[in-house]
């Protein structure tokens, strides 16, 4: 069964940058789609950005558009979402989850999270 295992997050300043890990074990990571979810305190889960198997396509939810950048090294099975110009309201848990075709809120495979706090 795929294991995926975030790292990366800690406390940043406003404007400034993160790099998230997601990795992958148990299983081969470019089988999968992987989507990047957040929920913030109090808030619902909300989907960040997804990338394809190839990670020739992605996508990315309004709010990160130009700051997040997702990619993926299949080769070490993992993906990397890239965090720049933070701002306080992008605190939260970010999960990496997996799915076999597409991202959405039923992905197969997540998991347990990494928190990111943008604060001064």
């Amino acid at each position: 069964q795929l294991q995926l295992v975030e790292s990366g997050g800690g406390l940043v300043q406003p404007g400034g940058s993160l790099r998230l890990s997601c990795a992958a074990s148990g299983g081969t990571l470019e089988s999968y789609t992987i989507g990047w979810f957040r929920q913030a305190p109090g808030k619902e889960r909300e989907g960040v950005s997804c990338i394809n198997t190839s990670g020739r396509g992605t996508n990315y939810q309004d709010s990160v558009k130009g700051r997040f950048t997702i990619t993926r090294d299949n080769a070490k099975n993992t993906v990397y979402p890239q965090m720049n110009s933070l701002k306080p309201e992008d605190t939260a848990i970010y999960y990496c989850a997996a799915a076999y075709l597409f991202c959405s809120d039923s992905m197969k495979y997540w998991g347990k999270g990494t928190l990111v706090t943008v604060s001064s």
